[in-house]
C-alpha cells in the first residue's frame, strides 16, 4: 500500500498501463453520443477512442458532463476506511465543474473522517497535461514525500505545466464557442491553424496562428524550445485526436531539437476534451519556466 492514495478523473488521458503502474484511482467523466451515455474509461471498454473519433468525423455530436460529488465520495471513502490519506488532483476548474465536486466531497468526508488527511487540488490542467501533473506527483510520492509535501509541490508547480496544442478542424472550436463562424470558415479556406495553450486560470486560449499543418506542429516545439527547463531530462507527454503520425512527428522533433532523452509518452485525447477540440488535435506537455 502506498503512503497515501492519489485520485484523479479521466480527463487526465493517461495510458491505462501507466495509471495502473502508479496505482491511481481514476473516476470517469461521461459523454453523450448517438443518444447513448458512455463513460470515459481509460481502458476504452465502453467505446474505443478510435470509434469515438470516427463518429466525430461522420458528423455525430457529442456532449460531456462532469464527475459529481457522490462519485468522488464513493471512490474516496473505501480508501479512507482502509486507513489511507487521499490526495485528489482534479480537472481544471476553468473547464469543468469536476473540481468543485471534488472539493465538496472532500469537505463532506473530512467531517466524517477527521483523523485522515483529505485534499483536493485544482490542477488547472487538462488531458495529458493533467496526466503529466498527476504522474509527476506520483514520482514525488515514490521519492518519499508525504501527502502535505506533495500537495505543496503541486501548488508550486502546476502553473509551470505547459500545454501547447493545435487543431486540424476549426469547426469544433467554433461549435464550442472558442472562435466565430466567420473565423472558422475563412481559416479553413486558407488552411490557418491556431496555436493555443492553457492559461494560468485553466482556460484554453488562442495565442497565435500558422499557415498549414506542419507549421503548426513545429510551432508547438518552438514553444517548448522557448519555455522548457532542462529539456534533456524532461518527462514529455503528447496527446492526439486520432492523429498518431503527427504526434510521432512532434515527438521526433522534441528529441532532435531539444535532446529529450527519456521516452516520450503518446496517447489519445480522450472524449471529454476531444469532443471540443476534434479529430487531428495535437498537444505537447512539459514543465517550463511559466505557462
Amino acid at each position: 500500500m502506498k503512503s497515501f492514495a492519489i485520485v484523479t478523473d479521466s480527463s487526465c488521458d493517461l495510458p491505462v498501463h501507466l495509471a495502473k503502474e502508479i496505482e491511481l484511482t481514476v473516476l470517469p467523466l461521461a459523454f453523450l453520443m448517438k443518444g447513448k451515455e458512455y463513460y470515459n474509461y481509460l481502458d476504452e471498454h465502453e467505446l474505443s477512442f478510435q470509434e469515438f473519433y470516427a463518429n466525430l468525423r461522420a458528423g455525430e455530436l457529442c456532449t460531456t458532463s462532469a464527475v459529481n460529488v457522490d462519485a468522488f465520495t464513493t471512490a474516496m471513502e473505501p480508501l479512507l476506511r482502509m486507513g489511507q490519506d487521499v490526495l485528489c488532483i482534479a480537472f481544471s476548474s476553468g473547464l469543468s465543474n469536476t473540481c468543485n465536486a471534488a472539493l465538496l466531497a472532500v469537505e463532506e468526508l473530512s467531517k466524517k473522517y477527521p483523523e485522515r488527511k483529505i485534499y483536493a487540488v485544482d490542477s488547472l490542467c487538462a488531458s495529458l497535461g493533467q496526466g503529466l501533473l498527476v504522474y509527476l506527483a506520483a514520482q514525488e510520492r515514490e521519492a518519499g514525500k508525504n501527502i502535505d509535501e506533495v500537495r505543496a509541490w503541486l501548488e508550486s508547480n502546476k502553473l509551470r505545466l505547459c500545454h501547447w496544442f493545435t487543431v486540424e478542424d476549426l469547426h469544433f472550436l467554433k461549435r464550442g464557442g472558442r472562435i466565430s463562424a466567420t473565423t472558422a470558415l475563412v481559416g479553413s479556406m486558407l488552411s490557418i491553424k491556431p496555436v493555443m495553450h492553457m492559461d494560468n486560470a485553466g482556460h484554453l486560449v488562442n495565442v497565435s496562428k500558422t499557415r498549414g499543418r506542419r507549421a503548426s506542429l513545429n510551432a508547438l516545439v518552438d514553444r517548448m524550445e522557448e519555455l522548457a527547463i532542462d529539456p534533456q531530462n524532461q518527462t514529455v507527454f503528447i496527446s492526439h485526436g486520432d492523429s498518431l503520425e503527427d504526434a510521432q512527428y512532434v515527438a521526433e522533433q522534441v528529441r532532435q531539437r531539444l535532446g529529450v532523452k527519456k521516452p516520450v509518452t503518446i496517447n489519445y485525447v480522450g472524449p471529454v476534451i476531444g469532443a471540443h477540440s476534434g479529430p487531428g488535435t495535437i498537444a505537447l506537455f512539459f514543465l517550463g519556466k511559466e505557462r
